[in-house]
């Protein structure tokens, strides 16, 4: 008998009666496109709203479930932590079904009831993974997290036929293939090196010399076989593939909620080896870091696409997550937790400029960053947002929130004795900047070249649209203002 306490699993539990109720749906009424966006929607915003008891929990507490009465080891657990992931999880996910509400609403008869509940379904996982608590659910809940997004991307090809997107669905899922056979070999050697499933410090009690290598194998392994979903190099080739022929919802949800599924499963494995001195993991997160900092700051600096630059950010910016994690620091979770919140926020905003300009039928090449020339003159609310969501990815005041984040990730890579690993980081803030601030500086361009009317025409957001915007920059402020999560 195990302990099975319903509110813990409230969040999973939402999501997956929602995946279901979304089929039934279209079984009982499948014209009912707008009905089945709505449902998705409420059931995303219901799941959000689970999140916040855990939210809410002082440091150190933690809400179990589905555990032994005997010796307590439970096979779901979440902090305040991971409750703000599976927060983040969902929140991103809706805003992933307001950029794809006009098109998902007036497809083809029957498609919208499907990408509904493939996209919950991948949520589910993605809010799943980050409270899993030994190797066989966590197997599970990324998988589940991976493979309804292929589906998204080769089904809004059959759809709509968007040029390259099988190509883009093959290259995720032979990555997430190859990845998940290093994700099964190293759960497979930590139950051999500690004779349980559980991923718990306590497993490691007592454990030998030769023990000791195979769970380091263990770690590495699972790691690597994470590593996918955060685009970290060298796992990232999916990335800028899919995200050039992926449609723009899609890849805005692989670039935001794919990526709290990828912390979430990082920090399962971190927080299960934290304390036992195993320097190999902690070298390999590494090693990740600085390549993936490197390598895609370096490549970003020469896209001239947003949704390029964006992919390449993405290959970077996961880097920047996985930095403090290589420390082993009992506080490392946190601070890299407080830095994908700010990224997340600052690429939400700027994926619903990007989709607006690529939505307007007189830009038909409407990611080119070309198009965004000079649109602080020409608008200048919705200038002044994306500017601070490129100055908050930079790391640049005003945008004290990105500034606050870097240095929170750095410190405790400092304060170890990472040297090697702080110099590489010091010397990516420039390059950074460099990538970040080339695109401020077409939105700040006062005079932008008028090779034709649809360059210089404004770009039309929903009032929506406009609104989400709005919240997500002031988030951005509150944060500089108040940077309560790098207390």
């Amino acid at each position: 008998m195990v302990s099975l306490p319903w509110m813990t699993l409230l969040p999973v539990l939402i999501l997956a009666a929602g995946t279901v109720a979304v089929l039934a749906l279209d079984i009982a009424w499948p014209a009912a496109r707008q009905a089945h966006l709505t449902l998705i929607s409420l059931t995303l915003v219901a799941a959000a709203a689970a999140t916040i008891p855990g939210i809410r929990m002082s440091p150190g507490d933690s809400l179990t479930a589905l555990c032994a009465p005997s010796g307590g080891l439970c096979l779901y657990e979440v902090s305040a932590a991971e409750s703000l992931l599976q927060l983040l999880a969902c929140v991103s996910a809706l805003l992933v079904v307001l950029l794809a509400w006009r098109d998902w609403a007036h497809g083809e008869g029957g498609r919208t009831a499907v990408l509904s509940a493939l996209l919950l379904a991948a949520t589910t996982g993605v809010v799943a993974l980050s409270g899993v608590g030994d190797v066989a659910s966590l197997l599970v809940a990324i998988e589940l997290a991976t493979l309804p997004t292929v589906a998204l991307v080769a089904l809004e090809h059959r759809t709509r036929r968007q040029p390259g997107a099988i190509d883009a669905a093959v290259a995720l899922l032979t990555t997430s293939l190859a990845s998940f056979a290093l994700l099964a070999l190293g759960a497979a050697l930590w139950f051999v090196s500690t004779g349980t499933a559980i991923l718990s410090p306590e497993a490691l009690i007592g454990q030998t010399g030769s023990d000791r290598v195979v769970l380091a194998l263990a770690g590495v392994f699972a790691l690597a076989g994470i590593a996918f979903k955060l685009s970290a190099v060298p796992f990232h080739a999916w990335t800028p593939v899919t995200y050039a022929a992926a449609p723009l919802p899609i890849t805005a949800y692989l670039s935001t909620t794919s990526k709290v599924a990828a912390v979430g499963g990082l920090l399962v494995i971190v927080q299960a080896v934290t304390g036992a001195g195993i320097s190999a993991v902690g070298v390999v997160l590494g090693v990740v870091a600085a390549l993936s900092l490197t390598l895609g700051h370096v490549i970003a600096l020469v896209q001239g696409d947003s949704v390029g630059l964006l992919a390449w950010s993405s290959v970077a910016q996961g880097g920047w997550v996985v930095l403090p994690l290589a420390t082993l620091a009992p506080g490392a979770t946190s601070l890299a937790v407080g830095y994908l919140v700010i990224y997340l926020l600052a690429t939400m905003a700027l994926w619903i400029v990007i989709v607006a300009f690529a939505n307007d039928p007189a830009r038909p090449d409407g990611t080119s960053m070309h198009w965004m020339r000079g649109i602080l003159r020409r608008q200048p609310a919705l200038g002044l947002a994306m500017l601070f969501a490129l100055l908050t990815l930079a790391g640049l005041p005003p945008a004290v929130a990105g500034l606050l984040a870097k240095i929170g990730v750095i410190s405790p890579v400092a304060a170890q004795g990472f040297w090697w690993l702080a110099l590489v980081a010091a010397i990516n803030v420039p390059l950074g900047l460099a990538v970040y601030l080339r695109w401020a500086w077409l939105i700040l361009d006062p005079l932008p070249a008028p090779d034709s009317e649809a360059q210089v025409a404004k770009v039309f957001l929903p009032p929506l649209w406009s609104m989400v915007l709005g919240l997500l920059t002031a988030a951005l402020i509150a944060l500089s203002i108040w940077p309560v999560m790098f207390r």
